[in-house]
């Protein structure tokens, strides 16, 4: 087994951005001027979710949860602002 590589490429890190600005941008289209109203509606992790948003890793479960509060479906938040 490979050790654990903690350090994303750059293709990775590029996309964890995109993912940071389209939830961003969700979260501005449905009224939340700023990330810290977002968060404490819906009860999450105020810091964590600011993470999220400026591109640090997260798991998948993670935002899953995140897409289910939005009320918009994994295919619908990558069908936008992602390269291909």
């Amino acid at each position: 087994m490979a050790p654990r590589d903690d350090n994303p490429d750059e293709l990775t890190q590029k996309t964890l951005k995109q993912v940071g600005e389209r939830l961003r941008a969700i979260r501005k289209g449905k009224g939340f001027s700023n990330y810290e109203q977002f968060a404490n509606k819906y009860a999450l992790n105020r810091s964590t979710y600011g993470k999220y948003e400026k591109g640090q890793d997260l798991r998948l479960s993670s935002l899953l949860k995140i897409l289910r509060i939005m009320e918009i479906s994994p295919s619908d938040f990558f069908s936008e602002g992602f390269d291909s």
